[in-house]
């Protein structure tokens, strides 16, 4: 694998400590700030609606420059976007650091997929997506709970300044290691829309809504479920999200390992096995050993999605992919606000903590319905493509 994956990993890996280690400090942010819990939870809110606004409108500005440069511009914004975080002296200005980081989010994941995907042969693509979102897996498993505890031991500002640092540390790394490439020939707006007319792109978006949004409904609220049904204690849910991120490091590898060799029945069987796995969930949830085992699981069939879902994208956007690439980065976030908001309906409805999994396990099932009519529709196309060259041509053409 080239260098540059590294830094694009390097990348990646402050992108996902940043997202998520925000949960672990929002006690320590309200009471700075003297807002309440919930209140405080408008930086994780604020965050998830920056990467889906930001995944397409920076890539519609980034096809003005090479790609090269728009993964510079965007870890700078990153850098900056945290730096407001760590100085911000009121809730407001820590909410705008957020949503600035945001921004650059779902373009560097998209911009980087196809940056990644152009950088090995055709049949090592999914390989080459997966090896750069590995950083965000090990993000949940070294980034997040060394944030937490920097965060708590010495003050949360220091967490958001030395994931600033490593934004630089990328930035320089995708300066020094990605290949300067001129701007994509015929890289207009239009070009990058017309992909949304093909089925099979907006297909694979609903899958990424769905079929993650699965996992968020139930992770969103694995502490309560964990403390209160399982019997944890409090100190003991961040190692279980540890856990999880052990799961997602496992499943973002089998993804990119076999969805260049079997992408669809790949799909197939990790979105059957996380609307099985989610659906137990609700059983093994009254069991700490199951409970664990389930949340291992949990990440790693719901991040087996992600590197076959993205290629899937790049595939059906020939041509035109990067548009495309961003907003599926988008699309995981619009899964994960659904679920955790469907499964915060639930809980108020008096179904129970253990309730969201239901809701996890219907997402996923769906996600693989439309997997399969994708699988369908991709089946009977090529049939009709050959079916009228078949008929004049004297002799079958071997490919």
């Amino acid at each position: 694998m080239p260098l540059a994956l590294l830094a694009l990993a390097v990348g990646a890996f402050g992108i996902g400590t940043t997202e998520f280690v925000i949960m672990g400090l929002l006690p320590e942010i309200a009471a700075e700030y003297s807002v309440s819990i919930p209140a405080a939870g408008l930086l994780v809110t604020g965050y998830a609606l920056g990467v889906v606004v930001g995944a397409p409108l920076l890539t519609v500005l980034g096809t003005k420059v090479s790609r090269k440069r728009m993964l510079m511009l965007l870890m700078g914004l990153f850098v900056l976007g945290n730096l407001l975080s760590a100085l911000a002296p009121s809730f407001g200005l820590m909410l705008a650091g957020r949503v600035v980081a945001s921004l650059a989010h779902g373009s560097f994941f998209g911009i980087g997929s196809v940056v990644a995907a152009e950088l090995v042969a055709p049949e090592k693509k999914a390989g080459a997506i997966a090896t750069m979102f590995t950083g965000l897996t090990v993000a949940n498993i070294v980034g997040v709970p060394l944030g937490t505890f920097i965060g708590q031991a010495v003050g949360w500002r220091t967490t958001f300044a030395v994931v600033a640092a490593l934004g630089v540390i990328g930035l320089l790394g995708i300066a020094k290691l990605v290949p300067a490439t001129p701007r994509p020939e015929g890289a207009r707006l239009r070009g990058e829309l017309l992909a949304f007319r093909n089925p099979q792109v907006l297909l694979a978006m609903a899958m990424t809504v769905l079929g993650f949004g699965g996992v968020f409904a139930a992770i969103t609220y694995v502490a309560p479920m964990m403390t209160e049904v399982a019997g944890y204690s409090e100190g003991a849910v961040t190692w279980l999200l540890v856990l999880f991120g052990v799961g997602m490091f496992l499943g973002n590898l089998l993804g990119g390992r076999f969805a260049d060799r079997a992408l669809m029945p790949l799909l197939y069987s990790t979105l059957g096995g996380l609307a099985l796995v989610l659906a137990l969930f609700t059983v093994t949830a009254h069991h700490r050993i199951l409970a664990a085992i389930t949340i291992l699981l949990v990440g790693a069939l719901g991040f087996a999605t992600v590197p076959p879902l993205q290629k899937r994208v790049l595939d059906q956007a020939h041509g035109a992919p990067t548009l495309a690439s961003a907003v599926n980065i988008g699309a995981f976030n619009l899964g994960n606000a659904l679920a955790a908001w469907l499964g915060g309906i639930v809980i108020s409805a008096g179904f129970g903590y253990t309730s969201p999994n239901w809701v996890g396990a219907v997402l996923a099932a769906a996600a693989l319905v439309l997997a399969v009519w994708s699988g369908v529709l991709e089946r009977r196309s090529p049939v009709r493509e050959a079916a009228a060259p078949a008929a004049t041509a004297p002799t079958p053409v071997h490919h």
